[in-house]
């Protein structure tokens, strides 16, 4: 139970930071959202392995390095951790935050934006927190939290900057529930993240093995 518990409070405190920093009136959100990841990073990583992202859970998973069986419930703790943040946001900011795309971008564009920064992010996450190459490192907070504040900085102003479909589907999910948005972007948010972490995963056992 610690560790679901665990990863409804590092996604709280993830899509919490978002949707002020990227909602309000923070200078650099990326750099908050980047800090924000590590710190609960550091905090979680030695008791649920902090994913805080379904797509990280579902790479691990792939990977072999998550049971099965703790998928749906990381992944219930997850959504549930960032509907509760993402409603306590709408409250103090008056109005809900939620990723979209630039009017600008195309739509595979944004869904290659998304894809390739979560692949990034996943492969991050395996090869600095569960292979057995980086074991011990201390490094392993700083290389995930600046991996998502360089994809914020480069990415998100083409797609929104989810990288994922915890911060994609509560913070739309909360605004579609109160009238104030629509669910036409959801996918996006989910299918992107998801296609980079099953090529995460692949590329992950390729470097494992040596292939």
């Amino acid at each position: 139970m610690k560790r679901y518990v665990t990863e409804f409070m590092g996604t709280f405190f993830l899509v919490f930071t978002v949707c002020l920093a990227a909602g309000g009136r923070t200078s650099l959100p990326p750099f908050a959202i980047g800090a924000s990841l590590m710190a609960m990073v550091y905090m979680g990583g030695p008791i649920s392995g902090a994913h805080y992202n379904p797509a990280v859970s579902i790479a691990a998973v792939l990977a072999r390095k998550l049971p099965g069986a703790d998928l749906l419930p990381y992944l219930v703790a997850q959504l549930a951790g960032a509907l509760v943040a993402a409603a306590i946001a709408d409250w103090i900011l008056g109005a809900p935050f939620a990723p979209a795309p630039a009017p600008t971008a195309s739509v595979l564009q944004a869904l290659a934006v998304e894809a390739l920064f979560s692949f990034a992010l996943c492969l991050v996450v395996l090869n600095v927190a569960t292979s057995k190459r980086s074991a011990g490192n201390s490094y392993f907070g700083l290389a995930i939290g600046f991996t998502i504040a360089a994809a914020a900085f480069a990415g998100g102003p083409i797609s929104g900057g989810a990288f994922n479909p915890a911060v994609g589907l509560g913070t739309i999910l909360v605004g579609a529930v109160g009238g104030k948005g629509s669910l036409g972007n959801a996918w996006l948010y989910v299918v992107g993240p998801c296609l980079g972490a099953v090529a995460a995963s692949r590329v992950f056992a390729m470097q494992e093995t040596g292939a």
